[in-house]
């Protein structure tokens, strides 16, 4: 079915948000981006509503609608959270995991490095390609959503962290190490490295959101 005015401004303005086009702080303007998508202002502003409650804008009386940014608390429980989910979906994934999937699985790793290599931004969409792929399996849909607005919320500072630094050089080994740790079999310890996994980048992240910078 065709996207509503509303759905297809909340599309506009997460992409932007998530690709950084906009910084936290950053005040948003109805009239602009309806003037950019082609349409009034009120299915934005709704798409404002909805991009607050996802946590990704704020607002406030006075400014009307501002990106919203992360402290380092709030990044460190984003990541807290992401680590139990995805943990979780490793767990439940594990026993739908054939020959088939891990053929997949090595596929995106590659295309993960190749992305990395070249300097591409393209390695923040296939990370999350990566991790998608296996949350997929676990057949959640509430916990598959739940994971996705998360990563969305953490996009901007990937982003941010990818550009700056040459590239993520022990991402291939992490991740390749999640697969040997579902080839495994064991699923409390592919559950723990996953957890490991995610867990080891937030210090990473951490140093993008510090006031300092």
């Amino acid at each position: 079915m065709p996207a509503t005015a509303e759905e297809e401004a909340y599309r506009h303005v997460q992409r932007a948000l998530r690709l950084g086009r906009y910084k936290p702080g950053d005040r948003l303007i109805p009239e602009e981006i309806a003037a950019e998508i082609g349409m009034s202002r009120m299915p934005v502003r709704e798409a404002f509503r909805r991009l607050a409650s996802d946590g990704l804008v704020v607002l406030r009386p006075n400014r009307g609608c501002v990106v919203a940014g992360l402290t380092v608390d709030e990044l460190y429980e984003i990541f807290e959270i992401r680590s139990v989910l995805e943990g979780l979906a490793v767990r439940l994934a594990m026993p739908r995991i054939d020959e088939e999937e891990f053929e997949e699985l090595e596929r995106l790793l590659e295309r993960m490095e190749r992305a990395g290599q070249s300097g591409s931004s393209d390695w923040v969409v296939r990370h999350q390609e990566f991790h998608g792929r296996i949350c997929a399996l676990s057949r959640r849909p509430k916990l598959i959503h739940q994971i996705a607005a998360l990563h969305v919320v953490i996009e901007p500072y990937m982003r941010i962290w990818f550009d700056d630094c040459d590239k993520p050089h022990s991402a291939r080994e992490e991740h390749a190490a999640v697969i040997a740790a579902l080839r495994s079999g064991d699923e409390l310890q592919a559950e723990k490295v996953m957890q490991d996994h995610i867990l080891s980048t937030a210090p990473m992240l951490a140093e993008f959101v510090r006031p300092s910078r």
